[in-house]
């Protein structure tokens, strides 16, 4: 089905950093296997494109899965006053604010603590901050006030996988909101190169819960903590991470079985689907609540 899978293990770091807790790149095709180290973004998205512009010229089917949330819960679009498809103008605002220098260098919480102010007016619903950082829209403990502020903790898919971190945790570990909202912009980019646009598509917002013939570049997010680790592919734990699931959904396409992962969870109701497939998405590979 694809002729080769990428799984990238994001990072949001501040400054240039490679071996444990940075970015990750395993690429596996017929071939073999390539693994890389980025120290930045940059580096990362140029590698990236780098790798997608050679499949493109061959009239490969690549796999592109990314370690962080592609989606936000329920209703955040529309906190934000946003228009239009909610994911879309929640990515589209996103690349917006956020500001990456080639030295990984971001302005993430002051965006963080932006978007707070615009849908609160205090610190909710994005919290954890570095030591130093001051805004009275961005604090460095959770605020404990979803029940009250009628936005949720959690994505559907977050409360089927046990020990997900919240989208709204931009600091401390786990901290997943940092990854989407650096990651976020650069997979947006990714997906609108002109040299291969007309082929790639978004899962499963642009695609559906399932996989169309027509999308040949396929981005997905990925939670490599759903599958059992092969330690022996580390260390650090990162670089095991993305070389496990690399393998196995290899393995998986192999056996003729990928393509029933992009199915999603088959028990949705008509109405989760919907939201999943146009403002939350969905974690590849997860079939069943775990």
């Amino acid at each position: 089905m694809f002729d080769s899978t990428v799984i990238v293990d994001w990072s949001a770091a501040n400054t240039p950093k490679t071996g444990r807790d940075s970015i990750w790149i395993c690429r596996r095709d017929r071939g073999g296997e390539t693994l890389a180290n980025p120290p930045t973004r940059a580096d990362a998205k140029a590698l990236l494109a780098e790798m997608l512009a050679a499949a493109t010229e061959r009239g490969e089917r690549v796999l592109l899965g990314f370690d962080f949330p592609f989606g936000y819960p329920q209703g955040f679009a529309g906190r934000l006053g946003l228009a239009g498809t909610p994911w879309r103008a929640v990515w589209d605002e996103i690349a917006r604010l956020i500001e990456d220098g080639p030295k990984n260098r971001t302005n993430r919480f002051a965006v963080g603590a932006e978007l707070n102010r615009r849908i609160s007016g205090g610190r909710f619903p994005f919290w954890g901050c570095p030591v130093g950082f001051l805004d009275d829209c961005l604090g460095p403990k959770h605020h404990n006030g979803h029940a009250a502020q009628g936005l949720a903790e959690k994505r559907l898919i977050d409360t089927w996988m046990v020990g997900a971190q919240p989208c709204w945790k931009l600091a401390y570990t786990g901290s997943v909101g940092s990854q989407a909202l650096t990651g976020i912009p650069v997979v947006r980019a990714l997906r609108h190169d002109p040299r291969w646009a007309s082929i790639a598509r978004v899962w499963p917002f642009e695609t559906g819960l399932g996989l169309p013939d027509d999308a040949r570049i396929v981005f997905a997010e990925v939670w490599p903590s759903w599958w059992k680790l092969r330690p022996e592919l580390g260390p650090p734990k990162d670089q095991a991470q993305v070389r496990t699931v690399a393998a196995l959904f290899a393995e998986l396409d192999d056996a003729g079985q990928l393509a029933a992962l992009f199915a999603g969870d088959p028990s949705l109701s008509p109405a989760q689907r919907r939201v999943v497939e146009t403002e939350e998405a969905w974690t590849l590979g997860v079939t069943a609540p775990r």
